[in-house]
C-alpha cells in the first residue's frame, strides 16, 4: 500500500471506525487523462462500511469522507470513487 492509500486507511479508520473499509488505487487504469501523474496514487476506489452512515443520504455520506480526506484531495488526490454502507445495507448485498 503507497504512502496516500495508507494516509486514506487511517483517517477513514479514525473518522468512521468501520466495519469494512477496501481501497483500491486505480491510477494504472487512468494512464494519461487528467489529474493522472507518474508513480500513481491519484485515483482510488474506496468501500466503506461504517455506522457512523446509518440515518445519512448517500449524498451526506460522501461528504463526511470528503471531508475526512480535504488534505488528501487539496494535495492532488484526483479521483475518489465510493461505496458507502451501513452494516445493515451490506448484510443486505
Amino acid at each position: 500500500m503507497g504512502k496516500v492509500a495508507t494516509t486514506i486507511d487511517s483517517k477513514l479508520r479514525e473518522a468512521f471506525s468501520p466495519v469494512r473499509l477496501a481501497i483500491e488505487d486505480e491510477s494504472s487504469k487512468h494512464h494519461g487523462h487528467a489529474g493522472w501523474r507518474e508513480g500513481g496514487e491519484t485515483h482510488f476506489r474506496v468501500e466503506i462500511v461504517s455506522q457512523a452512515f446509518e440515518g445519512k443520504t448517500r449524498v451526506a455520506r460522501q461528504r463526511l469522507v470528503y471531508a475526512a480526506l480535504k488534505a488528501e484531495l487539496d494535495a492532488g488526490l484526483h479521483a475518489l470513487a465510493m461505496e458507502t454502507l451501513t452494516p445493515a445495507e451490506d448484510a443486505k448485498r
